[in-house]
Protein backbone atom coordinates (compact mmCIF):
# COMPACT_ATOMS: atom_id res chain seq x y z
CA UNK A 1 0.00 0.00 0.00
CA UNK A 2 1.36 3.41 -0.98
CA UNK A 3 2.26 5.91 1.71
CA UNK A 4 -0.12 8.84 2.10
CA UNK A 5 2.71 11.07 3.31
CA UNK A 6 2.44 14.42 1.56
CA UNK A 7 5.34 15.88 -0.40
CA UNK A 8 4.76 19.46 0.71
CA UNK A 9 4.48 22.07 -2.02
CA UNK A 10 3.08 25.49 -1.01
CA UNK A 11 1.69 25.95 -4.53
CA UNK A 12 -0.30 22.70 -4.67
CA UNK A 13 -0.64 20.52 -1.55
CA UNK A 14 0.66 20.66 2.02
CA UNK A 15 0.41 18.30 4.97
CA UNK A 16 -1.19 18.86 8.36
CA UNK A 17 2.33 18.79 9.84
CA UNK A 18 3.45 21.56 7.47
CA UNK A 19 0.49 23.73 8.44
CA UNK A 20 0.86 23.09 12.17
CA UNK A 21 4.49 24.22 12.00
CA UNK A 22 3.45 27.54 10.42
CA UNK A 23 0.03 28.17 11.93
CA UNK A 24 1.11 31.36 13.71
CA UNK A 25 2.99 32.81 10.73
CA UNK A 26 1.62 36.36 10.17
CA UNK A 27 2.02 35.91 6.43
CA UNK A 28 -0.23 32.82 6.39
CA UNK A 29 -3.96 32.81 5.73
CA UNK A 30 -6.14 29.72 6.23
CA UNK A 31 -9.47 29.34 4.44
CA UNK A 32 -12.23 26.86 5.24
CA UNK A 33 -13.82 26.33 1.82
CA UNK A 34 -16.21 23.57 2.82
CA UNK A 35 -19.14 23.13 0.43
CA UNK A 36 -21.61 20.29 0.24
CA UNK A 37 -24.13 18.96 -2.23
CA UNK A 38 -27.75 19.36 -1.08
CA UNK A 39 -28.21 15.60 -0.58
CA UNK A 40 -25.29 15.52 1.87
CA UNK A 41 -27.44 17.27 4.47
CA UNK A 42 -24.60 19.37 5.87
CA UNK A 43 -24.39 23.10 6.63
CA UNK A 44 -20.85 24.27 5.88
CA UNK A 45 -21.14 27.67 7.54
CA UNK A 46 -22.71 26.25 10.71
CA UNK A 47 -20.01 23.59 10.95
CA UNK A 48 -17.35 26.27 10.55
CA UNK A 49 -18.89 28.36 13.33
CA UNK A 50 -18.82 25.35 15.64
CA UNK A 51 -15.31 24.11 14.89
CA UNK A 52 -12.49 25.18 12.59
CA UNK A 53 -8.71 25.33 12.41
CA UNK A 54 -7.43 28.27 14.51
CA UNK A 55 -7.11 31.42 12.43
CA UNK A 56 -9.26 30.11 9.58
CA UNK A 57 -11.76 32.30 7.75
CA UNK A 58 -14.81 30.92 5.94
CA UNK A 59 -14.80 31.06 2.14
CA UNK A 60 -18.30 30.82 0.68
CA UNK A 61 -18.02 29.26 -2.80
CA UNK A 62 -21.60 30.15 -3.69
CA UNK A 63 -21.15 33.78 -2.62
CA UNK A 64 -17.79 34.34 -4.31
CA UNK A 65 -19.26 33.59 -7.71
CA UNK A 66 -20.91 35.24 -10.69
CA UNK A 67 -24.51 35.84 -9.61
CA UNK A 68 -25.34 37.14 -13.09
CA UNK A 69 -25.12 33.55 -14.35
CA UNK A 70 -27.83 30.92 -14.01
CA UNK A 71 -25.10 28.31 -13.63
CA UNK A 72 -23.89 27.37 -10.13
CA UNK A 73 -20.84 29.07 -8.55
CA UNK A 74 -19.24 30.29 -11.78
CA UNK A 75 -15.98 32.23 -11.61
CA UNK A 76 -16.78 35.71 -10.21
CA UNK A 77 -15.92 38.98 -11.91
CA UNK A 78 -12.43 40.18 -10.97
CA UNK A 79 -13.78 43.11 -8.96
CA UNK A 80 -15.98 40.88 -6.80
CA UNK A 81 -13.20 38.34 -6.26
CA UNK A 82 -10.74 41.03 -5.17
CA UNK A 83 -13.29 42.63 -2.85
CA UNK A 84 -14.12 39.34 -1.14
CA UNK A 85 -10.48 38.26 -0.78
CA UNK A 86 -9.41 41.61 0.65
CA UNK A 87 -12.25 41.35 3.18
CA UNK A 88 -10.85 37.95 4.21
CA UNK A 89 -7.51 39.61 4.94
CA UNK A 90 -5.74 38.09 1.94
CA UNK A 91 -3.16 40.31 0.28
CA UNK A 92 -0.47 40.12 -2.35
CA UNK A 93 2.31 37.65 -1.57
CA UNK A 94 0.55 35.93 1.31
CA UNK A 95 0.66 32.16 1.61
CA UNK A 96 -2.85 30.69 1.60
CA UNK A 97 -3.86 27.19 2.70
CA UNK A 98 -7.36 26.01 1.82
CA UNK A 99 -9.13 23.07 3.45
CA UNK A 100 -12.60 21.53 3.60
CA UNK A 101 -14.65 19.24 5.79
CA UNK A 102 -14.65 16.28 3.38
CA UNK A 103 -10.89 15.69 3.28
CA UNK A 104 -10.18 16.87 -0.24
CA UNK A 105 -13.25 18.04 -2.09
CA UNK A 106 -14.29 21.69 -2.51
CA UNK A 107 -10.96 23.15 -1.33
CA UNK A 108 -9.45 22.34 -4.73
CA UNK A 109 -12.02 24.60 -6.39
CA UNK A 110 -10.78 27.59 -4.37
CA UNK A 111 -7.16 26.61 -5.08
CA UNK A 112 -7.95 26.68 -8.81
CA UNK A 113 -9.91 29.94 -8.53
CA UNK A 114 -7.01 31.68 -6.80
CA UNK A 115 -4.51 30.30 -9.29
CA UNK A 116 -6.70 31.56 -12.15
CA UNK A 117 -6.71 34.99 -10.51
CA UNK A 118 -2.90 34.95 -10.40
CA UNK A 119 -2.25 34.00 -6.76
CA UNK A 120 0.51 31.38 -6.89
CA UNK A 121 1.18 30.91 -3.16
CA UNK A 122 -1.90 28.80 -2.46
CA UNK A 123 -2.09 25.15 -1.43
CA UNK A 124 -4.75 22.65 -0.42
CA UNK A 125 -4.46 20.98 2.99
CA UNK A 126 -4.05 17.27 2.24
CA UNK A 127 -6.76 15.34 4.07
CA UNK A 128 -8.46 18.55 5.18
CA UNK A 129 -10.26 18.97 8.48
CA UNK A 130 -10.96 15.22 8.96
CA UNK A 131 -7.24 14.40 8.97
CA UNK A 132 -6.44 17.45 11.12
CA UNK A 133 -8.94 16.46 13.81
CA UNK A 134 -8.10 12.74 13.61
CA UNK A 135 -4.54 13.67 14.56
CA UNK A 136 -5.76 15.57 17.60
CA UNK A 137 -4.70 18.96 16.30
CA UNK A 138 -6.35 22.12 17.70
CA UNK A 139 -9.73 23.43 16.60
CA UNK A 140 -11.73 26.40 17.84
CA UNK A 141 -15.06 28.16 17.56
CA UNK A 142 -13.46 31.59 18.02
CA UNK A 143 -13.92 34.27 15.39
CA UNK A 144 -10.74 35.58 13.79
CA UNK A 145 -10.32 39.34 13.56
CA UNK A 146 -9.63 40.39 9.98
CA UNK A 147 -7.74 43.38 8.64
CA UNK A 148 -8.43 44.00 4.93
CA UNK A 149 -5.30 43.77 2.76
CA UNK A 150 -4.28 45.06 -0.64
CA UNK A 151 -4.66 42.55 -3.44
CA UNK A 152 -4.30 42.75 -7.20
CA UNK A 153 -5.66 39.99 -9.43
CA UNK A 154 -3.68 39.02 -12.51
CA UNK A 155 -5.82 36.50 -14.36
CA UNK A 156 -4.27 33.46 -16.02
CA UNK A 157 -6.79 32.87 -18.85
CA UNK A 158 -5.19 29.58 -19.89
CA UNK A 159 -6.48 27.91 -16.71
CA UNK A 160 -10.15 28.45 -17.62
CA UNK A 161 -11.95 26.75 -20.50
CA UNK A 162 -15.10 28.22 -22.05
CA UNK A 163 -17.77 26.18 -23.80
CA UNK A 164 -16.27 27.10 -27.19
CA UNK A 165 -12.90 25.64 -26.13
CA UNK A 166 -14.59 22.43 -25.03
CA UNK A 167 -16.66 22.19 -28.22
CA UNK A 168 -13.46 22.45 -30.26
CA UNK A 169 -11.81 19.70 -28.20
CA UNK A 170 -14.91 17.52 -28.56
CA UNK A 171 -14.80 17.91 -32.33
CA UNK A 172 -11.07 17.94 -33.09
CA UNK A 173 -9.49 16.13 -30.16
CA UNK A 174 -6.74 18.73 -29.84
CA UNK A 175 -7.17 18.65 -26.05
CA UNK A 176 -8.24 15.74 -23.85
CA UNK A 177 -11.45 16.29 -21.89
CA UNK A 178 -11.46 14.47 -18.54
CA UNK A 179 -14.75 14.18 -16.65
CA UNK A 180 -14.54 13.76 -12.85
CA UNK A 181 -18.14 12.60 -12.33
CA UNK A 182 -19.05 9.09 -11.15
CA UNK A 183 -19.00 6.49 -13.96
CA UNK A 184 -22.77 5.94 -13.94
CA UNK A 185 -23.36 9.64 -14.52
CA UNK A 186 -20.69 9.78 -17.22
CA UNK A 187 -22.29 6.84 -19.04
CA UNK A 188 -25.74 8.44 -18.77
CA UNK A 189 -27.23 5.57 -16.76
CA UNK A 190 -28.77 7.80 -14.09
CA UNK A 191 -30.73 11.04 -14.04
CA UNK A 192 -28.63 14.14 -13.42
CA UNK A 193 -29.23 15.80 -10.04
CA UNK A 194 -29.97 19.19 -11.59
CA UNK A 195 -33.37 19.57 -13.29
CA UNK A 196 -33.27 20.10 -17.03
CA UNK A 197 -29.78 18.67 -17.48
CA UNK A 198 -29.41 15.75 -19.91
CA UNK A 199 -27.62 12.54 -18.99
CA UNK A 200 -24.39 11.45 -20.67
CA UNK A 201 -21.05 13.05 -21.41
CA UNK A 202 -19.19 15.34 -23.81
CA UNK A 203 -18.04 13.56 -27.01
CA UNK A 204 -14.43 12.29 -26.83
CA UNK A 205 -14.34 12.83 -23.05
CA UNK A 206 -12.55 10.40 -20.77
CA UNK A 207 -13.86 9.51 -17.33
CA UNK A 208 -11.69 9.64 -14.23
CA UNK A 209 -13.90 9.70 -11.15
CA UNK A 210 -12.30 12.15 -8.72
CA UNK A 211 -12.19 9.56 -5.93
CA UNK A 212 -9.75 7.53 -8.04
CA UNK A 213 -7.02 10.10 -7.35
CA UNK A 214 -7.59 10.01 -3.59
CA UNK A 215 -6.57 7.63 -0.83
CA UNK A 216 -9.27 6.13 1.46
CA UNK A 217 -8.39 8.75 4.13
CA UNK A 218 -9.13 11.65 1.75
CA UNK A 219 -5.52 12.51 1.00
CA UNK A 220 -4.23 12.66 -2.57
CA UNK A 221 -2.39 9.68 -4.01
CA UNK A 222 1.38 9.94 -4.69
CA UNK A 223 2.40 11.29 -8.10
CA UNK A 224 3.25 7.92 -9.69
CA UNK A 225 -0.22 6.60 -8.81
CA UNK A 226 -1.85 9.77 -10.10
CA UNK A 227 -0.10 9.39 -13.43
CA UNK A 228 -1.21 5.76 -13.66
CA UNK A 229 -4.80 6.78 -12.91
CA UNK A 230 -4.87 9.28 -15.76
CA UNK A 231 -3.25 6.83 -18.15
CA UNK A 232 -5.65 4.04 -17.15
CA UNK A 233 -8.54 6.39 -17.96
CA UNK A 234 -7.15 6.82 -21.47
CA UNK A 235 -5.81 10.33 -20.96
CA UNK A 236 -3.00 11.23 -23.36
CA UNK A 237 -0.80 13.35 -21.10
CA UNK A 238 1.17 14.61 -24.09
CA UNK A 239 -1.82 16.73 -25.04
CA UNK A 240 -3.41 19.65 -23.18
CA UNK A 241 -6.13 18.60 -20.74
CA UNK A 242 -9.52 20.14 -19.97
CA UNK A 243 -11.07 18.99 -16.69
CA UNK A 244 -14.83 18.89 -16.22
CA UNK A 245 -17.45 17.57 -13.77
CA UNK A 246 -20.97 18.48 -12.72
CA UNK A 247 -20.49 22.12 -11.77
CA UNK A 248 -16.75 22.82 -11.71
CA UNK A 249 -15.95 21.66 -8.16
CA UNK A 250 -14.53 18.13 -8.38
CA UNK A 251 -12.94 18.94 -11.76
CA UNK A 252 -10.52 21.06 -9.74
CA UNK A 253 -9.38 17.94 -7.88
CA UNK A 254 -8.21 16.53 -11.21
CA UNK A 255 -6.58 19.88 -12.03
CA UNK A 256 -4.71 19.72 -8.72
CA UNK A 257 -3.68 16.13 -9.45
CA UNK A 258 -2.33 17.20 -12.85
CA UNK A 259 -0.22 19.88 -11.18
CA UNK A 260 1.09 17.27 -8.75
CA UNK A 261 2.47 15.21 -11.64
CA UNK A 262 4.08 18.28 -13.20
CA UNK A 263 1.55 18.80 -15.99
CA UNK A 264 0.76 22.49 -16.31
CA UNK A 265 -1.08 22.73 -19.64
CA UNK A 266 -4.56 22.15 -18.28
CA UNK A 267 -7.72 24.19 -18.00
CA UNK A 268 -10.96 23.74 -16.06
CA UNK A 269 -14.31 23.92 -17.84
CA UNK A 270 -16.11 26.28 -15.48
CA UNK A 271 -19.63 25.60 -16.77
CA UNK A 272 -18.99 21.84 -16.83
CA UNK A 273 -21.93 19.48 -17.30
CA UNK A 274 -24.37 22.00 -15.77
CA UNK A 275 -23.80 24.07 -18.88
CA UNK A 276 -23.09 21.45 -21.57
CA UNK A 277 -25.96 19.19 -20.55
CA UNK A 278 -28.47 22.05 -20.60
CA UNK A 279 -28.07 23.18 -24.21
CA UNK A 280 -29.76 20.84 -26.68
CA UNK A 281 -27.62 22.07 -29.61
CA UNK A 282 -24.49 20.61 -27.97
CA UNK A 283 -23.84 16.91 -28.72
CA UNK A 284 -24.06 14.29 -25.97
CA UNK A 285 -22.76 10.72 -25.87
CA UNK A 286 -23.80 7.91 -23.56
CA UNK A 287 -22.10 4.67 -22.63
CA UNK A 288 -18.36 4.15 -22.07
CA UNK A 289 -15.74 6.66 -23.23
CA UNK A 290 -15.33 6.81 -27.00
CA UNK A 291 -12.37 4.98 -28.56
CA UNK A 292 -11.91 7.84 -31.04
CA UNK A 293 -8.39 9.15 -31.15
CA UNK A 294 -6.88 12.38 -32.31
CA UNK A 295 -7.51 13.14 -35.93
CA UNK A 296 -10.50 10.85 -36.40
CA UNK A 297 -13.72 12.25 -37.80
Amino acid sequence: MASSETLDDPQTLVSTHWLMDRIEDPGLRILDASWYLPDMGRDARAEFAASHIPGARFFDIDDVSDHRSDLPHMMPPVEKYVSRMRALGIGDGMQVVVYDGMGLFSAARVWWMMRHMGHRAVAVLDGGLPKWTAEGRPVTDAQTSVTPRHLIARREPALLAEVTDVARAAKLGDSVIVDARPPERFRGEVTEPRPGVRSGHIPRARNLFFREVLQPDGTMKPAPELRRAFEAAGVDLDRPVITSCGSGVTAAILSLALERIGKTDHALYDGSWSEWGTFTDLPVETGPASTQSRGEA
